[in-house]
């Protein structure tokens, strides 16, 4: 988690949206160039990419899953989805389309984060008028107030559930934007804004190292709001900000002491409550702090794929719904990105083959997926992030 790192995540996400601009080009230029003599073609057209140019094309023609053209055209729909449903909230957050439990700051975040990983920066691209509208309603939801307990806690009245998670998902999109439009006047309001959010989760931080659902240090935590909260962390470091390695090393020391004997990861320390979510979030938070390797990593992976295996042959045997996950979509987001982050490749492709036909599948006419309590939009925005992590244009989620 160090700058120069940060840097090398902007510089490819900015190589990977280069890659979907090409994309129009590339085909437009394979159609020009039919009628040319054989072994003329590649070199007309490489002639006219600069280096980075050509490294972006030779990626867009890397299609390992064989959906590249059917998952734009999801995540496409899945966008405008996300665009019809924001429109009809005045402030720029997401309605409650199809939720019985309501959580607007997270849900903004994440549709947020889904407007840049499908290439939209702050009113720029397909969707960046209203990825600065989810934008704002997250700034205007910030605690600036000089005297507030809760200086820097990004959080709204009417949402009653987000809390601390949704703080973290906030931070993180604020952090992802700022990332691409510093300079902008917008940017200004998230420079101002993102140092008190990255203040207020230091000094929550519990006596165990964890967080748990109020932005207040003390003795409660649990994991899955330690591993939204340090993923915000390392956006901001790589931001540009400044964090607290203190925290950040007892954080890591919280993931790390929550592992149990079999691989998985506790949902808290004194808990034997452990999932194939919680483990995924787990090792995608210490490979965020550099952790790629050791017997830990091994384990949490082997206590994965035991999980998976024995859900396959549930189903198989007709038992699958007595092993299915109470929260998919949160375990499809962490899934990916733990597989994603591994130094194998091979591991996440052979995870995702499936995943991404599955998604394809289950995709409904009007853009959406559904089946979440906390609504369409929720769903259509992890799955989006799910489906678009291969084209890296978010830096807290490169490899």
């Amino acid at each position: 988690m160090n700058a120069r790192r940060g840097e090398s995540r902007v510089r490819r996400a900015a190589v990977a949206l280069l890659a979907l601009s090409l994309a129009a080009l590339a085909e437009g230029a394979r159609e020009r160039s039919d009628a040319a003599p054989p072994g003329a073609r590649d070199g007309v057209e490489r002639e006219r990419l600069t280096p980075d140019e050509t490294q972006a094309a030779a990626a867009l023609d890397d299609d390992p899953y064989r959906d590249r053209e059917a998952v734009r055209a999801a995540l496409e729909r899945a966008v405008a989805f996300l665009a019809a449903q924001q429109a009809l909230e005045p402030d720029g957050s997401f309605p409650p389309t199809g939720a019985t439990q309501n959580a607007p700051v997270a849900v903004t975040a994440l549709g947020a984060l889904a407007y840049m990983a499908t290439g939209s920066t702050l009113d720029r691209g397909p969707h960046g008028a209203e990825l600065a509208r989810a934008i704002d309603f997250l700034l205007a939801q910030c605690d600036r107030a000089a005297t507030s307990r809760q200086l820097g806690y990004v959080h709204a009245g009417r949402d009653k559930l987000s809390r601390m998670h949704g703080h973290g998902f906030a931070t993180l999109a604020l952090c992802e934007a700022y990332t691409v439009a510093p300079r902008s006047p917008r940017g200004a309001r998230l420079a101002e804004a993102l140092p008190l959010a990255v203040r207020l989760i230091e000094a929550s931080q519990g006596v165990e190292g964890g967080w748990y659902y109020d932005p207040v240090a003390g003795l409660e935590h649990e994991g899955s709001v330690t591993i939204t909260l340090v993923q915000a962390l390392r956006a901001a470091k790589d931001a540009g900000l400044h964090v607290d390695p203190q925290v950040i090393q007892r954080a890591v020391s919280y993931v790390e002491r929550s592992q149990k004997e079999d691989g998985s990861f506790r949902y808290a320390l004194g808990s034997e409550q452990s999932s194939v979510a919680l483990t995924a979030a787990a090792l995608s938070t210490l490979h965020a702090s550099g952790r790629y390797h050791g017997r830990e990593i091994v384990q949490g992976y082997d206590s994965i794929e035991r999980e998976l295996a024995a859900r396959e042959l549930a189903a198989k045997g007709g038992r699958g719904s007595l092993t299915r996950p109470d929260f998919p979509c949160y375990e499809r987001l962490y899934l990916a990105q733990a597989y994603w982050q591994n130094p194998d490749r091979a591991v996440f492709d052979a995870w995702a083959a499936r995943e991404r036909r599955e998604l394809l599948k289950q995709q409904r006419e009007d853009g959406a997926w559904g089946g979440s309590p906390y609504g369409d939009c929720y769903a259509t925005a992890v799955n989006v992030l799910v489906l678009a992590l291969p084209d890296e244009l978010l830096p807290a989620f490169q490899r």
